[in-house]
């Protein structure tokens, strides 16, 4: 089973920057969608940015043109830019996968429901 193991979060003030990493291991899979989501205090988990094993990439309104999705080419490594950070993004943020199977449309979403294997999060806290 695929193992996800997020790093990289921290503090920062508005404005900075901070760069998220997703190690996964025991992936066999040859085609995948990976993605990161986030959930802040009395929030519901929400979809940042997504990437699939083609290259294509989607994000959320609230980030683009400030966080920027990534991955190694071996696929065992996601990343996360994020850039001019603001007060709203604080939250723990998650990397998630999922193996594409034959029949599914290849396309990276940002639904929770579209997602199997999970990591524990790791924390960015941006004041003000």
């Amino acid at each position: 089973k695929v193992h996800l193991v997020e790093s990289g979060g921290g503090s920062v003030q508005a404005g900075g920057s901070l760069r998220l990493s997703c190690v996964a291991s025991f992936v066999t899979a040859n085609e995948y969608r990976m993605a990161w989501f986030r959930q802040g205090p009395q929030k519901e988990r929400e979809g940042v940015a997504a990437i699939d094993t083609a290259g294509a990439t989607t994000y959320a309104d609230s980030v683009k043109g400030r966080f920027t999705i990534s991955r190694d080419s071996h696929f065992n490594t996601l990343y996360l830019d994020m850039n001019n950070l603001k007060p709203e993004d604080t939250a723990m943020y998650y990397c998630a996968s999922y193996a594409y199977y034959s029949w599914d449309i290849r396309r990276p979403t940002l639904n929770v429901a579209d997602y199997a294997v999970w990591g524990q999060g790791t924390q960015v806290t941006v004041s003000s």
